[in-house]
């Protein structure tokens, strides 16, 4: 009798210690495509996520007078939106206390009913895709300019910069794609420019002869890509085997170092030009140059694109559970709303009454000498 009571009380504490320890961990979601043709993206921001994490560690957490561990539950979508949703409810099942992602607008936008159904804030760093934050949630936010104005500057500049005479569409039909592509034509057509084919693809495809010897025979001098780098890079290597010497231009998706690799010899210098949602100028500079070499000494690899705004989401969501007193979702939810000039390494973060960051850059860039170069930021 005397040996079950010891036991009993020893079950006791050892419970009574793992619901304490289990109350002073702090769980953040990512998720992102680890896998799958834009992989190194997806990886991409799984790893600005895990600096942020790190260094939140490595300085301490104080929410509501006790120290916390901030730990990542990292998710694989594979850029897939049934994929996504079933992540999304993994996370939710799991009660995480916030998530921040996904990548692609395709699998955001489903996962982000899952979640406000949870009722767990979700930050998306990259989904551009207006949807995401006019389906009236109060659970989503974005740290990046959307697709009204990512495609619409870039549908101005092709006719008033780049003077093109003949413009060219072509989509991935993927929500972002179609998204940007549909922007983008708006915004030419209102600058006074001319479509002369509206085309489209898919995002897993190798083979664009078929619409490319179209858009040949329409003799355009632009041809504007909604999609990722994944296979733009395949389809300007087409288009220089086709003979096509057209200015090539995308969104952010496109907008990579990784896009370098994949065109290879097929670009040349100021054909290509892109735009990545977001960007830093003045004074900033010198904040977000010290992350990427940071970012390169852990990971041993350039930032791609959106590392910074998945790091930047992660460190505002902790600050955010910090001011509130508690890392709660419902408790903590009201304070991330009401950012206002957060200092981010990505820029000052406000958000407005839809979740969309205030006053979002652009960056307008072009491959120059096998590298991306800044053109302009634009807000």
């Amino acid at each position: 009798m005397l040996l079950k009571l010891k036991v009993t009380a020893a079950a006791a504490i050892a419970l009574s210690t793992g619901f304490a320890m289990a109350q002073e961990v702090v769980t953040i979601g990512h998720v992102g495509p680890t896998s799958g043709a834009i992989a190194h993206l997806g990886k991409d921001n799984e790893n600005g996520a895990v600096l942020a994490i790190e260094e939140l560690n490595a300085a301490g957490v104080m929410i509501g007078g006790k120290k916390v561990t901030i730990k990542l539950m990292a998710e694989d979508d594979a850029a897939d939106p049934k994929q996504g949703t079933s992540v999304a409810q993994k996370l939710a099942d799991a009660k995480i206390n916030g998530v921040v992602g996904h990548l692609n607008s395709g699998t955001t936008i489903p996962a982000s009913r899952i979640y406000n159904e949870a009722g767990i804030p979700q930050v998306s760093p990259s989904a551009t895709n207006p949807k995401y934050t006019r389906q009236g949630f109060g659970t989503a936010f974005r740290l990046v300019a959307d697709d009204t104005q990512l495609g619409g500057t870039l549908g101005r500049y092709a006719v008033s910069t780049l003077k093109g005479k003949a413009i060219a569409v072509i989509d991935d039909r993927t929500a972002y794609g179609q998204g940007v592509a549909e922007e983008f034509s708006k915004a030419v057509t209102a600058a006074g420019g001319k479509l002369v084919a509206k085309e489209f693809t898919n995002d897993k495809a190798t083979d664009f002869n078929s619409i490319l010897t179209t858009i040949k025979g329409k003799k355009a001098d632009v041809v504007f890509f909604g999609g990722m780098d994944a296979v733009a890079g395949p389809m300007l290597r087409q288009m220089k085997s086709l003979g096509i010497n057209a200015k090539f231009m995308g969104g952010d998706g496109i907008c990579s170092t990784e896009l370098v690799k994949l065109a290879g010899d097929a670009v040349t210098d100021n054909q290509v030009f892109c735009a990545e949602a977001g960007g830093v100028e003045g004074q900033g500079k010198a904040g977000m140059e010290a992350f990427k070499a940071k970012f390169k000494t852990r990971f041993k690899s350039d930032v791609q694109v959106y590392a910074p705004y998945v790091y930047d989401g992660v460190k505002l969501m902790v600050a955010s559970m910090v001011k509130a007193g508690s890392s709660d979702p419902a408790k903590y939810l009201p304070v991330l709303a009401a950012t206002k000039d957060y200092a981010g390494v990505t820029g000052p973060i406000t958000f407005d009454n839809k979740g969309d960051i205030k006053n979002g850059a652009l960056t307008l860039k072009s491959i120059k000498g096998g590298k991306l170069e800044t053109l302009a930021v634009i807000r």
